[in-house]
């Protein structure tokens, strides 16, 4: 998670993040494999806006940088 928070912030790789200049973490989940990490990726990105920015709030209602807390 670090690595790939720390290639976003850098804009290390082209797509949506770099494009739109997403540099916060403001939300993580912990799974046991990256089988179902991915899963619940793909899961939250069919979400409506509102359901993921309810599921930031319920833990992160400032919206701080939860990265640093990470390294």
């Amino acid at each position: 998670l670090v690595g790939r928070v720390a290639d976003h912030k850098d804009g290390v790789h082209e797509g949506y993040t770099k494009k739109h200049a997403v540099t916060r973490l403001v939300h993580f989940e912990e799974h046991p494999d990256m089988a179902s990490a991915i899963c619940r990726e793909k899961c939250v990105k069919r979400w409506k806006r509102a359901w993921k920015i309810e599921l930031i709030e319920k833990d992160n209602p400032e919206w701080i940088d939860l990265f640093d807390g990470l390294v």
